[in-house]
């Protein structure tokens, strides 16, 4: 899947996400929200990781457009509530999907057993981690368009 506006990359940077994220992360993983961002801003250092967001933050875009809405408008909505309040939004709801990705952001900072990579590339292990990953990116949408 492609991400359907070029703004989208410029709007969700790996700062960016690692502070959104950050109050989902905390809740999760029962840290400080400091150290919740810290962690984010080491995980979201790997590219794949922030395109992975990005697709899905895409994603969760096209679904929110109507027929006479266009992703630009969306996200010209995004940029203002970005700017008011300064990425901090509501933790994520904790569902067996988070915690898959909850897995991959551990995997990253070297805070969870290798072997759980092996149990992500499993049919049901990526198919978890895809729901995660689609879920955050709904989540962050619907928080930022209120």
């Amino acid at each position: 899947m492609t991400i359907p506006s070029p703004r989208i990359p410029h709007l969700f940077p790996g700062k960016v996400l690692a502070r959104l994220l950050a109050s989902t992360y905390a809740a999760a993983m029962r840290v400080g929200e400091d150290e919740a961002h810290e962690r984010l801003m080491e995980a979201f250092a790997a590219p794949k990781l922030v395109e992975d967001m990005q697709r899905t933050i895409g994603a969760a875009l096209d679904a929110r457009r109507g027929p006479r809405t266009s992703a630009d408008k969306l996200l010209d909505r995004i940029s203002q509530r970005l700017a008011q309040r300064g990425g901090h939004i509501r933790a994520a709801p904790q569902t067996p999907a988070l915690a898959a990705v909850l897995v991959l952001l551990n995997l990253e900072l070297g805070l969870a057993p290798e072997p759980m990579r092996a149990m992500l590339a499993t049919p049901r292990g990526a198919t978890a981690l895809e729901e995660g990953l689609a879920g955050l990116g709904s989540h962050l949408v619907k928080e930022l368009l209120k």
